[in-house]
């Protein structure tokens, strides 16, 4: 394994990590009475986005062709999960319906990178 492949895993495991904590996040606010943007889902947010822009650096870089429909996708569902995320964390609880919402795009955005090849 090179360098480069080492590298790629690492960021592809901070990237599953990043994950977790955003979906972890909204998943503990289901349970509150009143749900807030905790600082899981703003870093796992933040962490997701950057970390899926260098896997996408990392494909062009790749022998194999990159599918720019599927990561232009992903990357609009992260940014506005991520904007969501940022302008909503001010509040001291946000709607429920937004939650839902956030939990959806996330695992909406997580099938999208497994079920579409």
């Amino acid at each position: 394994m090179s360098i480069m492949e080492l590298v790629q895993h690492i960021v592809l495991l901070l990237h599953l990590i990043a994950f977790a904590a955003l979906f972890g996040g909204i998943l503990v606010q289901l349970r509150t009475r009143e749900p807030e943007v905790n600082a899981a889902m703003l870093h796992g947010s933040y962490t997701m986005l950057v970390t899926g822009l260098a896997l996408l650096v990392f494909g062009e870089l790749g022998p194999h062709p990159v599918n720019h429909v599927k990561y232009g996708i992903k990357l609009l569902v992260a940014l506005i999960i991520t904007g969501l995320v940022i302008l909503n964390r001010r509040f001291t609880s946000i709607p429920r319906g937004l939650l839902a919402m956030l939990g959806v795009l996330t695992l909406g955005n997580a099938a999208l990178a497994v079920l579409w090849q």
